[in-house]
């Protein structure tokens, strides 16, 4: 970008020279006329008219060897802006490819949610922030229930949009601070900063349930979830550990139970 600039500055300061360069020496040739024709209003003299001839044809000379320049510096400007605008494209160009790769980095490319890499990343930094100021931190992980059965009756497709929905319902529930990520085929996880574990309950209520049409058939998005609020001292891989034990329960819980199980608690 800065070479960008400097050649724009390059261009301007170029116009700007050759509009004063055009202007000084018309000047110049109206003075040199105007100085070399006076005599000869005043007297006739030979001499003094073969010095004017030769002094025009000099100055025809001059004239045409300026428009000779002036060509050739606009030449040279167009040439300039022509590279610029080529560059400034690629620079676009690079631009929107460096956005493209920055996003797929990121996200998961079906949910369009975060991936495990970014969600690792932000889980490490919002613990390092949590154990300096003592902010509450929690997490929770999902893992949809029956979803392999669901690819194997109704196919990838349907799978898909079991796994979109659930998507799209867990980032709208969340604040703009939570990250929600899908982090494995079926398996999910949430974020949460400045958010206190008594409070996830609110979080799970407002999900609610879930269904999706497929080719009219009616299938329910059912899931299990285990949380962990950061303790003081802990890694990142520690709090994940006893979300994923609490999972781990709380699916083996509902699996056992007539009757919906209530969040495992570690």
């Amino acid at each position: 970008m800065s070479e960008i600039q400097a050649k724009l500055r390059r261009l301007e300061r170029r116009d700007w020279w050759l509009w004063w360069t055009a202007i000084a020496v018309m000047l110049l040739l109206t003075a040199g006329v105007v100085s070399l024709s006076y005599p000869t209003l005043v007297e006739e003299d030979s001499v003094l008219q073969q010095q004017l001839d030769l002094a025009v044809r000099g100055l025809v000379g001059l004239v045409l060897l300026f428009n000779l320049y002036s060509i050739y510096q606009q030449i040279l400007i167009k040439r300039l802006r022509r590279q610029l605008a080529e560059s400034m494209e690629a620079m676009i160009r690079l631009e929107m490819r460096a956005k493209e790769l920055h996003h797929l980095a990121m996200h998961d490319p079906l949910t369009g949610l975060y991936n495990r890499r970014f969600a690792e990343q932000r889980l490490q930094a919002e613990t390092n922030r949590s154990q300096r100021h003592g902010h509450s931190l929690s997490v929770l992980l999902f893992d949809l229930n029956d979803f392999k059965q669901i690819n194997d009756r109704y196919g990838h497709a349907a799978g898909d949009l079991v796994l979109k929905e659930f998507a799209d319902r867990l980032r709208g529930v969340l604040r703009v601070s939570d990250v929600a990520a899908r982090i494995g085929g079926d398996e999910f996880l949430a974020l949460l900063p400045d958010c206190p574990p008594e409070q996830l309950h609110h979080l799970l209520a407002r999900l609610g349930k879930m269904e999706v049409q497929w080719n009219g058939t009616r299938l329910p998005i059912t899931y299990s979830v285990g949380w962990a609020g950061y303790q003081s001292g802990e890694s990142p891989q520690q709090m994940l550990d006893r979300a994923d034990r609490a999972l781990y329960e709380n699916k083996q819980a509902s699996k056992a139970a007539p009757a919906p199980v209530p969040l495992f608690t570690p």
